[in-house]
């Protein structure tokens, strides 16, 4: 076989000198580069050779294996990988997987608004120098663990060198990894190396598949500018050439990936361990997607394989500058199941292509930038693609590249479509990191040519946004306003992300939390408005958490029978809509009822029901952003609004009152379904029972490690979601799935009596009474508080009074047992007193300390003069 650096290496006398290996990673190629005319092209890489990418990725993944055994474990785990953009995207991903516990970050060209720059460096022989790091967590090169620098090849070294030293300066640490897949440097730049290593005082590793020199004789950068300028074709036959024989255009098809939300689309801003597992999670059906998208993509009948039998599509994962790791992914998943693939990207390099064996780029494809680069429009080149005898290729890019440019008659899928036969774009959402910026340009609608259909298989846009680029449309629809996604976990909260889609914005880096009695002083004085600061995160004693559990294995029939009844009735009511319902708790203590009415449905009926939590706030409504989200995802009329109790119904109140004051939001039903509704406030209910939820005993703890939502002008502009806080700190306390588990274990136990007591319930006066307000109302005027707000009645408020207000005293109805022995046991903690009284239509109540002159939550948000 002929190796394709031989037509180089014959012209400009450039040779390979080092281990035996070089030859069959490397080929050579020529460029328009004053700097360097040589490029050195790796076999290995996917960039500019189509390859296996089990070849490709296993060679990455090799390297971070062996970079853990050089660290050991305890090192390895502190570790955090950066790749180099655009070629070592991948590449460094893959050695983050080799590690298996470390994050991973690529440096970028393309600026991102509002994204703090935690650093930047330069590569002085590249085309495009400028490297930005754009961490969204910007502790994330903060740590003391080793930095392992990854790049596909080492040249000189310069680059390394200026990335260590800048990050030195501001994150200094004794250990660097760096690693390539060759080293290619000369003994100069070797030493230098080790010098810098003794100034910095810190050590500094490297690992490479295989080392060796280039040889460059002299005048070989003008002997080489001279070559290229003598076989660079205007667009000559090397670019246009198809040895494949297929002459006619082919027409793209849209696979829809689903990819997940909460999922970066590469490591940009970057990539957690928590990242990959839930990528594994989502590739089979992101693999099923695209294989039903190339089911058309069957060869020539005549076309054989060796032995002679009819052989399956051969296809190419193309991707997309620095987009290299999903789409080489994706193109694994294919492979594993059982297509012939290779896998290579489009890049910004321009270099010669020539159609020699000899020679390392045998074609080339040339089309516009289609991602509104920040240096300008300019030509972007894919190699080896013409030609290459491929039946089917899938363009993988992300949603800032699905522009108008990528659809033009001289865009990629056109130059892809002239060459193969079928065509497949896969769209990955660009992932914007918390502080990102957005312009109207970012929402604006993009026009998508009404010549490129859908994929057959292809369902009906679910979100607006990814209506905006469906093709078959003449028109791509307007998308319905500027708000993000919904958060998800596990970068929000430790659900599952399919649990539920948070429709807040993390507020997690700003300080937020205030001592209690300077809460509860600011609330009543009138000074503050409760949602506007955070109480500290109760943390529980070693008693009250095993009260927890005991609490917990006790009721977790009862509170599964109440998850079933409240579920059932839902789906019986709404039983003549032509769509499932879409559960959108009221944040925090509707979550964890949302998520099981969810596990119910799908459990006892198959149903994939949709669930999203968002913040309402007592004087200041439902936040409007989220209903605005909901309505354009959604039909209005298919929202249950679910919560956990109701005490006083003031909530329901609340949203009773922000819907009918809003003609925008008149399709939503303010009816809310709760798991027990002890003050007879709402007509879809588990019980009317007050009975201990044992998510009522904790705060973020029980609730996804996810605080109280928070409303504050500073923090929330008119265009935002409401705030909220993830305490990635507590996940060592976090018995939140433990608790939804333990619950679930009980569905099927409980499911013929629920079924039973739903056809009773459907058949009973069902009208509330508001007796739960009336009675607050009394003990208000009984106990001269004269504040209703102030008064707190059921289980899980009384529990919130004790963990998060100041108390007062603790009214407990006479002879209630183990429902509140965790209250018991909180007010033991505090001080404070519990008064056993008769004729308590709760089982307790908890009163707020009326020690200030005005009360905490009113209508007005302030509340009502104590008197």
């Amino acid at each position: 076989m002929v190796w394709t650096g031989t037509w180089v290496a014959e012209r400009l006398g450039v040779e390979l000198v080092g281990d035996e290996e070089l030859t069959a990673l490397l080929g050579l190629a020529l460029r328009r580069n004053p700097k360097r005319a040589h490029l050195l092209v790796s076999s290995v890489l996917g960039k500019h050779v189509p390859q296996h990418p089990s070849v490709v990725y296993g060679s990455g993944l090799g390297l971070g294996l062996r970079v853990r055994e050089l660290l050991g474990a305890e090192e390895a785990g502190n570790a955090v990988v950066l790749g180099y953009a655009e070629t070592a995207t991948a590449l460094g991903h893959a050695v983050a997987d080799g590690l298996g516990t470390a994050p991973y970050l690529h440096s970028t060209r393309r600026p991102v608004a509002g994204v703090t720059t935690a650093g930047g460096f330069e590569e002085s022989h590249s085309h495009a120098t400028s490297h930005l790091l754009l961490p969204e967590d910007p502790e994330l090169l903060a740590g003391k663990g080793p930095l392992v620098l990854v790049d596909d090849e080492f040249s000189t070294g310069n680059t390394v060198l200026n990335t260590i030293r800048g990050l030195h300066e501001r994150y200094p640490r004794d250990r660097y990894v760096v690693v390539a897949l060759v080293d290619m440097r000369a003994p100069a730049d070797r030493d230098r190396l080790t010098a810098f290593a003794a100034e910095i005082g810190a050590r500094v590793d490297l690992i490479s598949l295989a080392a060796g020199t280039v040889g460059l004789p002299d005048g070989v950068l003008a002997k080489g500018q001279e070559l290229v300028a003598r076989h660079e074709p205007g667009n000559g036959a090397a670019q246009a050439r198809s040895r494949g024989g297929f002459a006619a255009v082919a027409t793209p098809v849209r696979a829809d990936l689903d990819w997940p939300a909460a999922l970066p689309d590469g490591g940009r801003h970057g990539f957690t361990p928590a990242h990959r597992a839930l990528l594994e999670t989502a590739l089979p059906a992101m693999t099923e997607a695209l294989t039903e998208a190339l089911a058309a993509a069957a060869p020539d009948p005549a076309d054989g394989d060796a032995t002679g039998g009819p052989r399956g599509p051969r296809v190419l994962v193309l991707g997309f500058e620095e987009l290299m790791y999903a789409p080489l992914r994706l193109a694994g998943a294919l492979e594993d199941a059982g297509l012939d693939v290779r896998y290579s990207t489009t890049t910004r390099s321009p270099v010669l292509a020539v159609d020699d064996p000899g020679y390392a780029i045998r074609t080339r494809l040339v089309f516009p930038a289609h991602d509104d680069p920040a240096d300008g429009p300019g030509e972007r080149y894919a190699y080896n693609v013409a030609g290459g005898g491929y039946d089917a290729v899938v363009a993988v890019v992300d949603s800032a590249a699905d522009t108008p440019e990528l659809h033009a008659p001289e865009g990629l899928l056109a130059q892809l479509s002239a060459h193969i036969p079928h065509v497949v774009l896969a769209v990955v959402p660009s992932y914007a990191p918390r502080g990102a910026a957005r312009t109207p340009e970012d929402d604006a609608p993009r026009a998508v040519p009404p010549h490129v259909p859908q994929a057959a298989t292809e369902p009906v846009a679910a979100t607006a946004s990814e209506a905006t680029a469906v093709f078959g449309t003449t028109e791509a629809p307007e998308r319905s306003s500027m708000l993000p996604e919904p958060l998800r976990g596990p970068a929000f909260s430790s659900y599952a992300p399919e649990e539920v889609g948070w429709l807040l914005q993390d507020l997690s880096d700003v300080e937020l939390e205030a001592p209690t009695e300077e809460r509860e002083e600011a609330i009543q004085s009138g000074g503050a408005h409760y949602a506007e600061s955070l109480p500290v995160e109760y943390q529980p004693s070693a008693r009250y958490q095993k009260l927890f559990h005991s609490a917990l294995d006790a009721s977790a029939s009862r509170i599964a029978h109440a998850v079933g009844t409240v579920t059932e009735t839902v789906l019986a009511e709404r039983s003549d809509r032509p769509g499932p319902p879409v559960l959108v708790s009221l944040a925090r203590a509707g979550t964890p009822v949302g998520v099981l009415m969810r596990r119910w449905a799908h459990r006892r009926h198959g149903l994939d029901l949709p669930h999203y939590a968002v913040s309402i706030v007592r004087g200041r409504g439902i936040d409007a952003n989220a209903l605005r989200w909901l309505a354009a995802h959604h039909d209005p009329a298919d929202v249950v609004f679910v919560d956990g109790w109701t005490g006083k119904g003031a909530i329901t109140r609340e949203l009773a009152a922000a819907l009918r004051e809003s003609e925008e939001f008149a399709g939503f039903d303010p009816e809310i379904a709760v798991l027990a509704d002890p003050g007879s406030c709402v007509r879809t209910y588990g019980t009317r029972e007050d009975f201990l939820i044992p998510s009522a005993c904790l705060n973020s703890t029980v609730s996804g490690l996810i605080s109280r939502t928070v409303l504050r002008s500073d923090l929330v502009g008119p265009d935002d979601f409401h705030g909220a806080k993830f305490y990635r700190d507590l996940a060592g306390a976090d018995v939140s799935n433990a608790f939804l588990d333990a619950v679930e274990a009980r569905f099927d136990e409980v499911a013929g009596t629920v079924d039973t007591d739903v056809k009773d319930l459907l058949a009973t006066d069902r009208t509330p009474t508001w007796e739960g307000w009336a009675a607050v109302e009394r003990i208000s005027e009984e106990y001269g508080i004269h504040d209703v707000n102030l008064v707190k009645p059921g289980v899980g408020e009384t529990t919130r009074v004790l963990l998060r207000r100041v108390p007062w005293k603790i009214l407990a109805q006479r002879g209630a047992g183990a429902d509140l022995a965790h209250v018991r046991l909180l007010a033991e903690q505090r001080g404070v007193p519990v008064e056993e009284v008769d004729g308590l239509p709760y089982t307790c109540v908890g009163l707020i300390h009326p020690q200030y002159t005005r009360g905490a939550t009113g209508a007005d948000g302030k509340a009502v003069v104590s008197r």
